[in-house]
């Protein structure tokens, strides 16, 4: 475990953004738990109620068709392909340093 994830809150994984895997954080409290973000320091920011509400209203009218394309993106993108397994073997990782 790092001081990072002590303090902040945040588990480092990795994400797509456009054609490229990228490093990110996964909140593990506050408001964003489960949530990958770029910044650490999202993660206990204050939420945009706004864009919360804006949001909720698109996935009550859209949430199937977004739910679709976003499985679509997951098992054909190479990218998010590429993230997945990293992922996962950073789990692994991670499990196997916790027995120790």
């Amino acid at each position: 475990m790092k001081l990072r994830e002590l303090f902040e809150g945040v588990v480092p994984a990795f994400s797509k953004s456009g054609s490229k895997t990228t490093r990110k954080y996964k909140c593990t409290s506050g408001a964003r738990k489960g949530r990958i973000v770029a910044k650490a320091s999202t993660c206990s920011a204050p939420k945009n109620v706004k864009a919360s509400v804006g949001l909720k209203r698109t996935k009550a009218k859209k949430g199937s068709t977004m739910g679709v394309k976003a499985r679509r993106t997951k098992r054909a993108n190479p990218a998010s392909v590429r993230a997945a397994k990293s992922n996962r073997a950073m789990k692994r990782r991670s499990r196997r340093r916790s027995r120790i």
